[in-house]
């Protein structure tokens, strides 16, 4: 109920329901990721990475183990066609799940050295995947396999819809993490969470501009993430920036300013929005998924 939202800023409270609360919809995951939205079975996908496995949500029905091994998968998303796109620690690689089933590969090297581990991946309405590629997967063995890496930074990287060797187009972060595209795709928001291994690391989002649909241009901190760090976000319709968090998940006016917060009780690694009217935000925390109603919606891009 209203216990669950912090209002930080009269704005927020349009964009809250404070007739509903945060709902835990399973527990049992060791590190809960990447979750997906897929609107034509209503059902949720998320990542357990240490466990190794996919898990999948459906109302009425809970929660199954939807594929096992995953290798150690982290962020999803769908591309134009409806297909699963996946992080692959385990794989050090971003795959896609046919409607068959079959596995396709569509990333694992740049120019013959193996990624480091994919971690959060988008897809733009050109059907271009854009996806980040930090070392948490090869660091040790709990998220992935330890390894050195091959490649000599953490990029993001832009696989072209016609395929071939993924482009870097940001090469200048720590530990490039979650991303998300504007609604109007004019800003690619990527999050840095360098200071999860070093002390005066950032613990920010970028917002960097968009430039013919392929390069990215600017160096704005959209803001820096107290307590502890963000993850993954997502956009809404209007615009807000929903992160998680230390303390749950922070909301954000496009503008940069804090509005509120949902309160959640586990760190938040991730979120998404979903439901039939995509007004339901989908909570990756921990252990756990949890999922609150919203007054706004999730952005439907072009």
């Amino acid at each position: 109920m209203a216990g669950d939202f912090e209002v930080l800023d009269e704005r927020f409270r349009s964009l809250i329901l404070p007739i509903v609360g945060l709902e835990k919809l399973y527990q049992g995951s060791l590190w809960a990721e990447g979750p997906v939205w897929f609107a034509d079975n209503a059902t949720l996908l998320w990542s357990d990475i240490p466990n190794n496995r996919i898990l999948q949500w459906a109302e009425g029905l809970g929660t199954r183990v939807w594929r096992q091994p995953s290798n150690n998968s982290n962020g999803n998303t769908r591309d134009r066609e409806g297909r699963l796109v996946t992080c692959e620690h385990g794989m050090r690689r971003v795959t896609r799940t046919e409607p068959d089933g079959s596995i396709t590969v569509l990333a694992e090297r740049y120019r013959g050295k193996r990624l480091n581990s994919p971690n959060d991946v988008v897809v733009k309405s050109d059907g271009s995947i854009w996806f980040t590629d930090p070392p948490y997967g090869i660091l040790s063995d709990y998220e992935g396999h330890k390894a050195d890496p091959e490649l000599p930074g953490c990029y993001v990287f832009r696989l072209d819809p016609a395929g071939g060797e993924p482009e870097i187009v940001a090469d200048d972060f720590d530990k490039p993490n979650g991303l998300a595209f504007s609604p109007d795709e004019t800003t690619l928001y990527v999050v840095d969470t360098g200071a999860s291994h070093r002390k005066d690391g950032p613990r920010h989002i970028r917002a960097l501009r968009v430039q013919d649909g392929r390069r990215l241009q600017g160096d704005r901190v959209f803001t820096d993430i107290n307590p502890g760090m963000a993850d993954g976000l997502r956009l809404d319709r209007d615009g807000h920036v929903w992160t998680s968090a230390g303390d749950g998940v922070h909301c954000y006016a496009p503008q940069g300013e804090l509005l509120g917060k949902i309160l959640v009780p586990e760190m938040v690694s991730n979120l998404c929005f979903g439901g039939a009217k995509r007004n339901r935000l989908f909570i990756t925390a921990t252990t756990a998924l949890y999922a609150v109603y919203l007054a706004t919606s999730g952005a439907q891009r072009p």
